[in-house]
């Protein structure tokens, strides 16, 4: 372990100097192939287990091994998320389309209903209008017929009220 690493951790408090020195002497048996014995470090928590480098390659295999499998996981996971993010929005798409015939199918009901009303009510005013109509013919008729029978006698009154003026002077209520 190089000088700086050392002070660097010294320093910062993490690693006491017992703890720095077989830390040091481990880092050198390790990039020396030899392996580690627990007695070296009876007060480190490594000190449980001997540190072999092939033992540290099957560590990295299974760790390696480990993490694809996580990796495989995750993709089946995001599979099945796609899958359920598709069915929603088919669902939802389907829901849809569904009360939108809903929807065309109670506005033609209303809309014949509606057409029923009217024509109900409508050929009941059509009615109306009819008798109506035939009434005001037949008093137009009557105004006809006496005006065919009196209007010569109307006209000759009217004549001579124009033609027979008497002047009076307007009396005190006229004023």
């Amino acid at each position: 372990m190089n000088g700086w690493l050392k002070s660097s951790a010294h320093r910062a408090g993490k690693i006491s100097r017992g703890s720095l020195g077989q830390l040091g002497l481990a880092l050198k048996l390790i990039n020396a192939d030899i392996p580690l014995a627990s007695s070296l470090f009876d007060n480190h928590p490594i000190s449980t287990h001997t540190l072999l480098p092939s033992s540290l390659t099957k560590m990295s295999a299974q760790n390696s091994a480990g993490i694809q499998t996580l990796l495989e996981a995750e993709k089946e996971a995001q599979k099945i998320v796609q899958q359920a993010r598709e069915y929603r929005t088919k669902k939802v798409k389907d829901a849809r389309s569904e009360a939108q015939k809903e929807i065309d199918e109670y506005r033609k009901s209303k809309e014949d209903e509606f057409k029923a009303f009217e024509k109900e009510h409508s050929s009941g005013n059509k009615k109306e209008e009819e008798k109506s109509n035939t009434e005001t013919e037949e008093k137009l008729k009557e105004i006809k017929e006496l005006g065919n029978k009196t209007g010569s006698k109307v006209v000759d009154d009217l004549l001579k009220a124009i033609t027979d003026v008497k002047p009076a002077p307007p009396s005190k209520d006229q004023r």
